[in-house]
């Protein structure tokens, strides 16, 4: 009997093995995917500032306003949470 909780001990922890791997790798893709849209969205406005330089500070002063007006609403549990 003790055999048999000695490996059913091991499979779980080969399971947990497993699943902390699985977090590692699903961090990495997301840390990945993260940076890849960062640079894609400065690349986007690099080129919307060369090409329409007043649509380019519209946008920009669009998602300033936004940004204020998220900060001014949010309630302080709110803020302190996402800090």
């Amino acid at each position: 009997m003790e055999r048999v909780l000695q490996y059913l001990d091991d499979l779980d922890d080969a399971v947990g093995m497993v699943g902390l791997i699985f977090e590692r790798l699903r961090r990495l893709l997301l840390g990945l995917f993260f940076y890849l849209t960062f640079c894609v969205a400065a690349l986007a406005s690099i080129g919307l500032a060369v090409l329409h330089p007043p649509i380019a500070l519209a946008t920009s002063t669009l998602l300033l306003v936004l940004l204020l007006y998220r900060l001014a609403t949010s309630s302080t549990t709110a803020r302190s949470q996402t800090a």
